[in-house]
């Protein structure tokens, strides 16, 4: 596949990922809209619902946040030649923030001047994995501000274990309350190291919401978490009612015997994210969307 039909695959990727919401959230939501008993809430999520469905019918973002780009990206040890992936991926959220368009949000976190173009250091971020296979597989992930802000970091008391992640998780939702644009998706990373639970908790919100964990004891803490959440009552825009969160995952790492790093990252309702599988052949395939 050449540069160019590289960049414009990904290019495309952007543009799904922020006008259309992957089939597991866009259920969770209408889920949540038929079983929310407020009133408030249950009209914060039929506008979310007609949000979604104008952005898919008019082809533009469904949020003015187009947040930060970031993407996942696996490679194939037989899929060939990878020298350029980065700077496709830099060109096509170039090319993407002109034409879809995307809102620049790249800004010097000192000096606040804006790119222009949602470039700059270390941005987009790209998180690399490797695998034996005979393709390239991104996901393209707009992370907004909203959220992001809400997230939060502790290093935890091992010997209180479940019991203390339980109060830490919870007591970040209390404080966030109606910022991060609920109902809310929030990844956890617990274990590793400090930079290790931060990024298992960004990387948790890519997992399907209707998949759990295979470790059955962090599976059940999951469902524990999510059931506690949802008990706060912020519900939809912090304006009260059942659902506060329509998702929980969690990813973890073997730790220290004397850490338990714990790390909360929080997403809006708008959980974008969009998968595309390269094979070494040249088909593309765009997993998250059914293409």
């Amino acid at each position: 596949m050449s540069f160019e039909n590289f960049r414009d695959v990904v290019t495309e990727l952007l543009r799904m990922a922020v006008t259309q919401l992957p089939h597991d959230v866009k259920q969770a939501l209408e889920n949540a809209s038929s079983e929310e008993k407020s009133e408030a809430g249950k009209m914060q999520l039929e506008a979310i619902l007609s949000n979604i469905e104008a952005a898919e019918k008019g082809n533009t973002p469904m949020c003015q946040d187009t947040g930060v780009i970031i993407f996942y990206v696996t490679i194939g040890n037989r899929f060939g030649p990878v020298a350029k992936v980065r700077e496709a991926l830099v060109e096509a959220t170039r090319k993407a923030t002109a034409t879809i368009p995307l809102r620049p949000n790249a800004v010097h976190p000192l000096t606040r001047k804006n790119s222009g173009d949602n470039t700059g250091a270390n941005m987009p971020y790209v998180n690399w994995d490797f695998i034996d296979g005979d393709f390239l597989e991104i996901t393209a992930f707009p992370k907004g501000a909203g959220s992001e802000n809400m997230s939060n970091f502790g290093m935890l008391t091992p010997g209180l274990g479940s019991t203390a992640v339980k109060k830490f998780v919870v007591d970040t939702v209390i404080k966030a309350g109606g910022q991060p644009c609920p109902p809310t998706i929030i990844g956890i990373g617990i274990g590793g190291s400090a930079d290790i639970a931060m990024k298992l908790a960004k990387k948790a919100l890519l997992r399907p919401l209707n998949i759990r964990n295979q470790d059955s004891d962090i599976a059940k803490l999951e469902s524990e978490l999510l059931e506690a959440v949802n008990m706060t009552g912020i519900g939809p825009m912090g304006l009260g009612g059942k659902f506060t969160s329509i998702g929980l995952n969690i990813e973890y790492a073997h730790s220290h015997t004397a850490s338990l790093p714990v790390g909360v990252n929080l997403q809006c309702w708008a959980a974008r994210r969009a998968t595309a599988r390269i094979h070494s052949s040249g088909l593309v395939e765009y997993v998250s969307h059914g293409r």
